[in-house]
This record gives C-alpha cells, structure tokens and sequence, in this order.
C-alpha cells in the first residue's frame, strides 16, 4: 500500500502545499519556508508518528503531544458531541477493510460500492505505471483477502468450510482481523508499508 498512499495521498498534498506556498514543482521551496501539517495520530499508534521527508512540511502529533490521547478517548470525545458513529478513515478501496467495512460500503453507499467493484475489477489488468511501460502484472490483485472479485467476497457470511480454506490459503488468520479489518489505519507518512516513499526530488522518507 506504500504506493497508493505515495501516489493518492502524499504526491497531492505535496502537490496542494506548494500552491499554497506559492512555489509550484519543479522550483524549490526556499530555505526556512515551511508549513506546519498536524497529523491525528493517537498514543496507541505512536510507532507511526514519523517526520515529514520534505524540509517544507513539518508534521506535528498533537493527539500525542499535546493531549496524550488514546484511540478510546478519541471515541469518548466523539461520543459525548454526538458523533459516536464516526467511521474510521481510510481509502475507500483500502485492502485492510474487514467484512464490516464493505458491507458498510455496499449497504450504505451503492454508488462508492460500484465505484470499489470497477476498480476491484480494473486492478486485474494491471496498475496504471505497468500498463504504460508495457509491463505486464506479475499476480492477480483483489481488495478482499480471499482473493476473489469483492461482489462474490464472503463479506456477510463465512461458513466452516470456506472459513478452512482461507485458513489454508491465507495463513492463521485472525477471525477479528477478517471482519474489523487491521487496526492500524493508513494515513499520510504513516502507511504500514515497509517500502520508502520518495519525493520528487527522488529523496527517501
């Protein structure tokens, strides 16, 4: 997922900060110009807090730094203001959803769940950056861990013997993991992906 935060999250940001910076690509930042951007991440994922890899963007962690706040005071807060309901954030075709996660989409939002069908589908054919070189991809890619198109998914049932399937196919995974989807959430600078973003100066995070 390295790359689709690179390509869909940091690249436009970077993109939108330099506008307002009034210093487009491909000319340089001045030295000393920078914006400040806060980044929510909470105590109990502070291992993803990072630096920002650019000297014209300084991440800051005020959820860590200022208020030392945990996941479930985030949801305390939320809840006392009436917004208890708040999904988590994440892409919408993110791999790491749990059957929760899409069946929230499919039951929810028939347009977004179309819209995650196509692009379930069109991955199959390849990523945009092969597809222009010419090369070809290399295995299938789905978004749902069983590894079949999302509209046949076990999104809303797993019976015992598909459930010993995934188990062979896909190693012990947990049951929670498979309906909530993995706890860490992506977000800007902090993807779960071990490869490094780059900027476009080619400079490593």
């Amino acid at each position: 997922m390295q790359r689709s935060t690179g390509e869909y999250k940091i690249k436009p940001i970077k993109k939108k900060v330099r506008e307002l910076l009034d210093h487009p690509y491909p000319s340089r930042v001045p030295k000393g110009v920078f914006v400040e951007q806060w980044v929510g991440i909470s105590t109990d994922e502070f291992h993803r807090a990072k630096d920002a890899d650019v000297k014209y963007m300084r991440n800051r962690h005020p959820l860590i730094t200022d208020m030392d706040w945990s996941r479930a005071d985030c949801v305390r807060y939320l809840t006392s203001i009436g917004l208890a309901e708040t999904p988590k954030s994440s892409c919408l075709g993110c791999p790491f959803h749990g059957n929760a996660q899409w069946r929230a989409i499919r039951d929810h939002s028939p347009e977004e769940w179309a819209d995650v069908g196509e692009f379930n589908a069109a991955i199959r054919e390849g990523n945009a950056r092969a597809n222009a070189t010419g090369n070809k991809l290399l295995r299938q890619a789905f978004l749902h861990r069983s590894r079949v198109p999302l509209n046949q998914a076990p999104i809303d049932h797993v019976t015992a013997a598909e459930w010993a399937a995934l188990q062979e196919e896909i190693g012990a995974l947990d049951t929670a993991d498979l309906e909530e989807g993995v706890a860490d959430g992506c977000s800007p600078w902090a993807c779960r992906g071990s490869d490094p973003v780059r900027d476009e100066f080619g400079l490593a995070a």
